[in-house]
């Protein structure tokens, strides 16, 4: 397929993709239109919060608008809106990502196959015991993608005890209300603590439990230097970024929306494009 270096003007035929999170970012919205515009692509990419789910979706759906990502709180709560749900998304009950084939919307979960690949390509052995902060759609992304790793050993952190127990009991993991005492050599993130906001201060783990520490994967893509990164780094202990969990499931999403794989120069550069935006 031969593309235009020149992005169309803007018109009738323009397809429209968008995300939808309680505290709409940057990320999503420059790195998937540096691409479109590095590929002379015919879309544009928005980004929405909202207070009626259900009417967005509806909107998703009479509109055309080709693709949304969805961010917390709505992972879950998407899900009876949805016409099916496709693989890891059905699984673990937790969508991140729909694409709108002629009004029928199905349900992704670019979260998972991106975490996947972060735990493949960091070499973690399966039999390392982890503490993951968190209960909500990102955790289960987290928990399923440990467990298919092999991961058997591991503690899932959440103060709300239903959702939590429940987590843990799906994949096989203990529970606990809070990691004060626990330690465990991979430590993982998966909840806002550290984003940018009225949480961008909060350390996610307490700092002895970051010491005893080998490994630590922050699930938070923006600021990159979560307060939690930040304490691993001054440790010495090995980090995996949220930054990268957000270009990998970002890149799958782009692919899904636009059926276009672009070059791995191209997305390093509008990567990088989207982390230079300042807050």
């Amino acid at each position: 397929m031969t593309l235009s270096a020149i992005k169309p003007l803007i018109g009738p035929n323009t397809q429209l993709c968008m995300s939808l999170a309680a505290r709409p970012g940057t990320f999503g919205t420059r790195f998937h239109n540096r691409l479109y515009d590095q590929l002379g692509l015919d879309f544009i990419y928005k980004a929405f919060t909202t207070t009626d789910l259900p009417a967005a979706i509806g909107g998703i759906r009479a509109l055309g608008i080709r693709g949304s990502a969805i961010s917390m709180p709505f992972k879950e709560a998407v899900i009876p809106l949805l016409d099916r749900l496709e693989g890891s998304a059905a699984t673990i009950d937790s969508v991140n990502t729909i694409v709108n084939d002629g009004g029928h919307l199905t349900g992704y979960n670019t979260d998972y196959s991106a975490i996947v690949t972060l735990l493949a390509e960091a070499k973690i052995d399966p039999a390392t015991p982890f503490l993951l902060q968190g209960s909500g759609g990102m955790a289960k992304a987290v928990a399923a993608a440990l467990r298919d790793r092999g991961h058997r050993r591991g503690t899932v952190i959440a103060r709300n005890e239903t959702t939590g127990r429940r987590l843990a009991d799906l994949y096989g993991f203990a529970w606990a209300a809070s990691a004060n005492g626990l330690a465990a050599p991979l430590l993982i993130n998966a909840t806002p603590l550290g984003m940018a906001g009225p949480d961008a201060d909060t350390l996610a783990f307490t700092q002895q439990t970051i010491a005893d520490a080998e490994i630590v994967f922050d699930v938070v893509a923006l600021p990159v230097e979560t307060p939690l990164m930040r304490t691993a780094q001054r440790a010495g202990l090995r980090r995996i970024s949220g930054a990268a969990v957000a270009v990998l499931q970002a890149l799958e999403q782009f692919v899904l929306y636009t059926g276009v794989h672009p070059e791995p120069t191209m997305v390093e550069e509008a990567a990088a494009f989207a982390r230079s935006a300042r807050p």
